[in-house]
């Protein structure tokens, strides 16, 4: 398979799912997406990418490092096995 799993609908339905956990998250804690940002210590606009699941012009969904949803699990009080959804499978043949 030469595709890259990053651009796949079912990476993109993951990085969707867990924009919306992002948020839901957020929103129960009362925290600006500026303020979750910035305790976690990146821009603004990345975490906006990341609670919006969004996906790049080549298809790609924006992903964030792992340390970076560990920064922010941090921030928003949960552990990332509650953040994350049910990973995508594929087959890497």
């Amino acid at each position: 398979m030469s595709t890259n799993p990053a651009s796949t609908p079912e990476w993109a339905e993951f990085s969707r799912a867990l924009g919306m956990n992002l948020r839901r998250r957020r929103d129960v804690l009362g925290l600006t997406q500026e303020a979750v940002a910035e305790r976690a210590g990146i821009s603004l606009y990345a975490y906006q990418q990341y609670e919006r699941g969004a996906v790049t012009k080549g298809g790609a969904a924006t992903n964030p490092r792992l340390a970076t949803v560990l920064a922010i699990c941090g921030v928003i009080d949960v552990m990332i096995e509650e953040i994350l959804p049910p990973p995508p499978r594929f087959d890497w043949r």
